[in-house]
């Protein structure tokens, strides 16, 4: 039996893992290599991790901490962030990490799609829209939510999917920290155009969220941030991830 999936969603900057509200005031969490030795300990279905100041600073991969990161997870891992070439998708993928993470570059150049596909199959081309709901309705925006594309997401994913994206990760700004529950919304507005696997990040406060999300639309993969690096009401810091039985009552709802 095919199960969606359950991936904690890593955030990088000035190489430390921090964590954000509606991509605004990253707070600092500590040491992404510590936190994916924590998450192979709690066998994880795979992770996500993006560098978030590559883009916006014009940075390159950071080739060195992406090679530390793929030397200790043993799990899947996907990584994003200042990717422009196909060049540096081989690199990185070189490194060990199973999936690239394309973002902005996948608007300006959708090529970058196929061609990466074409060397390294679809599965391992994942494409990560920031959406938020605007006056003209859901707008895809980049470089951390500072820049509105104007464009529609459902136009995005079926041009991405021509592409010959494997994945979409939908990640939805206005519920980005608030930990009250996914955008059922916009995913409903995704899933009836999508025809390859699509991930929701954004919003996820309990694992109920995440069973919910598992019975209204079947088979996606349900991302979290915040529930995973923080417990409690007042957000301490501590690494978590559903156990087996955990995991086992989410599956048996769908």
């Amino acid at each position: 039996m095919i199960r969606p999936r359950i991936i904690p969603f890593l955030l990088i900057k000035n190489n430390g893992l921090v964590k954000t509200i509606q991509f605004d005031n990253p707070k600092y969490i500590g040491d992404p290599i510590n936190a994916v030795r924590i998450f192979n300990e709690k066998c994880v279905d795979e992770i996500v991790v993006l560098d978030i100041d590559a883009t916006i600073k014009g940075k390159d991969p950071d080739l060195k901490m992406i090679d530390n990161l793929a030397s200790e997870c043993r799990m899947p891992l996907c990584y994003g962030g200042g990717i422009k070439t196909t060049q540096q998708i081989k690199k990185i993928i070189e490194l060990g990490v199973e999936k690239i993470s394309l973002s902005s570059i996948a608007i300006e150049d959708p090529n970058i799609i196929k061609e990466g596909a074409r060397f390294l199959g679809n599965q391992s081309i994942v494409v990560t829209l920031d959406v938020k709901k605007t006056k003209e309705g859901y707008i895809v925006f980049t470089h951390n939510g500072q820049t509105h594309t104007g464009l529609n997401p459902i136009e995005l994913i079926e041009k991405f999917q021509q592409f010959g994206a494997g994945e979409i990760v939908i990640n939805s700004i206005d519920d980005d920290g608030m930990m009250k529950g996914y955008n059922f919304d916009l995913i409903r507005k995704i899933v009836d155009v999508a025809i390859i696997p699509i991930s929701l990040i954004g919003g996820a406060g309990s694992l109920n969220d995440m069973g919910l999300l598992f019975k209204k639309f079947g088979l996606i993969g349900a991302c979290a941030g915040s529930l995973f690096v923080f417990k409690g009401i007042y957000h301490a810091v501590l690494i978590n991830y559903p156990n087996v039985q955990e995991k086992e009552a989410l599956y048996s709802i769908i």
